[in-house]
């Protein structure tokens, strides 16, 4: 079964993404914070990331940027699921590398098409 790393520093945010993601029939791991996520992507790595900008430390938009930089984590598929849903964040973070940016609060069908289309893709 595929995975999906949700990295997401907010608990109630996490259970709804983390339930998206069940509901797309995945398998969920979970991460509070970019230093979390890139432990979890060493040990494991997922078939797609739903990730948060706004997190502890360092922000989402460098852990795409990373994670799109690196041959080993570049074909992995990132969402951004970020309250920052200006159009100008939705440039930047499709510009860090995303392949896709839904705004919060998720459209919940919306999310589980997303990941749906990118792990199979993927």
């Amino acid at each position: 079964m595929p995975t999906a790393l949700i990295v997401e520093d907010t608990a109630t945010e996490r259970q709804i993404l983390t339930a998206c993601a069940q509901k797309a029939g995945l398998t969920v791991l979970t991460a509070g914070s970019v230093e979390e996520a890139i432990a979890q992507i060493s040990h494991k790595k997922p078939d797609i990331v739903i990730l948060d900008v706004v997190l502890p430390g360092r922000s989402g938009f460098e852990l795409c940027r990373e994670l799109k930089g690196d041959a080993a984590t570049s074909h992995i598929p990132v969402i951004i699921c970020s309250t920052k849903g200006s159009d100008m964040d939705k440039f930047w973070g499709m510009k860090q590398g995303a392949n896709a940016y839904i705004p919060k609060p998720v459209d919940q069908e919306e999310l589980i098409r997303t990941m749906k289309q990118l792990v199979a893709v993927s």
